[in-house]
């Protein structure tokens, strides 16, 4: 991260002066364009309009001509007008003198005009004064035009070299950093593919030991929590029910004595199907292994819809079947699964039993029997935190609910809320 880092600032430093050096030239040229080249051009101007009024000034003066006293009064009012522009951008010393010298030209002429004279130059040394002010003011402009010009190429140069000087260093630290990052990952990488090839030969716990702290750290710590839960789900498949594949006995009570430990309120429900040994012995062990097989599927799908994926479905064994929810959700999860289960199992009777509502059998006394349509019974645990031991007291309570459930007709649940264990 501090290479990164110092890299991010070599290359923002070098484009931060390159901008700073393009907007520092940029205001150079607007000025010189606005101020020096204005105040040059304003100063030959200046000069040609000064030339003017003399010529017309000369001729009116011989000629008495008014056509000549108009074409000088529209000449200075032209050059009092410039005159007037460079005072409001450059009102300095030089501009001054302009003004001062043009005003006393102003004044001889303006007398000379009353008096008649008949000088073909008339103030001459006036206007001598008035040309050397122009050309003065004219001479310290272009000079200080050489100085700013001097000055902007000083700086464009010092911006060229300094933003090299920046860049190349970026791209110096930047391939440093790349060769370093390119031997990091390669060498991570051979890692992990050992990783990968322990695990493909069954050792689940083994650590690529590489070091943590970046993203490939990150990605080694996720490797080895995939081992650990590939060691896990191992587990589970070998607990599993080969029929309906939901977790079995261990999973189950892997999942009790977890909940139990965190002392958070959950809600454990056990399931049971009602008269489905005369269901077997009436339609045989395919049809019955179906019904348990899709009765899993059923409660696995309602589970995961209505008390969402923190939830958990075990298979105990044979028609016996383990919900894990939170303790709110028991109730709309019981009374979910009886309906979806009401409406389901009716579909694997025949017409002739659904309409006699019963089947006839034999009990495991050996007694024949009348049973009803396939029901469930539901006994739920509700633990609020510190109310059982063990998993195996939460079993116990479910069992002894289960044989109370088993006494009432049709699908139905109970929900134990005792604070303490039976």
């Amino acid at each position: 991260m501090a290479s990164y880092a110092a890299m991010l600032f070599f290359v923002t430093a070098s484009l931060v002066y390159s901008m700073i050096g393009l907007y520092s030239l940029n205001r150079t040229a607007k000025d010189i364009a606005r101020s020096d080249l204005f105040a040059i051009n304003t100063a030959g101007k200046l000069r040609e309009l000064m030339l003017a009024q003399e010529r017309f000034a000369g001729k009116y003066v011989i000629l008495k001509s008014d056509e000549f006293l108009d074409l000088y009064g529209k000449r200075q009012g032209e050059f009092l007008t410039l005159l007037g522009e460079v005072g409001r951008r450059d009102n300095n010393g030089n501009f001054r003198a302009i003004v001062q010298a043009y005003e006393r030209y102003r004044k001889e002429i303006e007398r000379v005009f009353r008096a008649g004279g008949k000088d073909e130059l008339p103030a001459k040394s006036e206007a001598d004064a008035v040309m050397s002010a122009i050309d003065e003011f004219s001479s310290s402009r272009r000079k200080l035009l050489a100085d700013k010009l001097a000055d902007a190429d000083q700086r464009e140069a010092d911006t060229v070299r300094f933003s090299l000087i920046l860049s190349f260093s970026g791209i110096i630290l930047a391939l440093t950093v790349a060769m370093l990052t390119v031997h990091t990952i390669s060498t991570a990488l051979r890692k992990l593919k050992k990783g990968m090839h322990r695990i493909a030969e069954g050792d689940f716990g083994y650590d690529p030991q590489i070091p943590r702290g970046d993203e490939i750290g990150s990605l080694s710590e996720d490797f080895i929590r995939m081992g650990r839960k590939l060691r896990e789900l191992e587990q589970i498949s070998l607990d599993a029910s080969p029929l309906t594949r939901l977790p079995g006995n261990i999973a189950i009570e892997r999942v009790l004595n977890k909940r139990l430990q965190t002392n958070e309120p959950f809600a454990v429900c056990y399931a049971d199907l009602d008269n489905f040994k005369a269901f077997n012995d009436r339609y045989g062990y395919i049809k019955a292994s179906e019904v348990i097989k899709l009765t899993a599927e059923l409660i696995h799908e309602t589970v995961k819809e209505v008390a969402g994926g923190n939830a958990f479905v075990g298979h105990v064994g044979g028609d016996d079947f383990v919900m894990v929810v939170a303790s709110d959700m028991a109730t709309p999860v019981c009374e979910e699964v009886i309906a979806r289960f009401d409406t389901f199992i009716r579909k694997h009777y025949s017409k002739e039993d659904l309409a006699k509502g019963a089947i006839e059998g034999v009990d495991r006394y050996g007694i024949s029997r009348t049973f009803p349509i396939m029901t469930i019974s539901i006994a739920v645990v509700v633990s609020g935190g510190g109310d059982y031991r063990s998993a195996v007291d939460v079993a116990k309570t479910a069992a002894d609910i289960k044989d109370l459930l088993k006494k009432s007709p049709g699908s139905t649940y109970l929900i134990n809320r005792r604070q303490t264990p039976r």
